[in-house]
């Protein structure tokens, strides 16, 4: 038997980023989870983010931002980045990370986090208490220390993080892959 529930952001798992914004002189880092892919040609990806955040601002004032995909093993610097403000406490500091030069943007990305994502404002959709930022992905750096044979983000050696219900989980392990329903040997039945 189903259960009605109220209406609410019910969508699972959410991928956990840091986003880092301002300029090299001064920046921030923002823990987010309201983040997605929105479109692979030209490649788009949203940001949802309320207006009274330290991060807005820097993001609306330069038009660029990155996502940086942190490791599983970096949860405790995560989740300090999402509880205080980069008002108030310089993050880059408090986590001990260092500030890499970006590729395409002025926005520097976190050098420990092994994939990160330079991204153009495109567009800034009000939506109520947060505000989409649509942005154009521009550059994508990854280490090598992530990537298979095939030069492929393996997210085993990645080990990405989602947020679920307050709670940071890694991502679990391979079910399989595109297609896998027209191979004879997974079909149901």
């Amino acid at each position: 038997m189903k259960v009605i529930k109220k209406a609410t952001t019910a969508l699972y798992p959410m991928p956990v980023v840091l986003v880092t914004c301002g300029t090299a002189e001064w920046s921030n880092i923002i823990t987010l989870a309201w983040v997605g892919t929105l479109c692979s040609n030209p490649p788009l990806v949203g940001i949802g983010i309320q207006p009274s955040r330290y991060s807005y601002r820097l993001i609306r004032e330069i038009g660029e931002f990155v996502i940086n995909l942190p490791r599983a093993d970096q949860a405790v610097l995560v989740d300090l980045c999402g509880v205080v403000s980069g008002r108030d406490v310089d993050k880059w500091a408090a986590c001990g990370f260092v500030r890499g030069a970006a590729h395409k943007v002025r926005v520097p990305v976190i050098a420990q986090c092994p994939v990160n994502i330079e991204c153009r404002v495109r567009q800034t959709l009000p939506l109520g208490t947060h505000d989409l930022f649509i942005g154009e992905v521009v550059a994508v750096q990854a280490d090598d220390s992530v990537l298979d044979d095939q030069g492929v983000v393996d997210f085993g050696k990645a080990r990405p993080i989602s947020f679920l219900s307050g709670e940071y989980r890694a991502v679990g392990g391979r079910l399989g892959s595109i297609g896998m329903s027209r191979q004879p040997d997974t079909r149901p039945g």
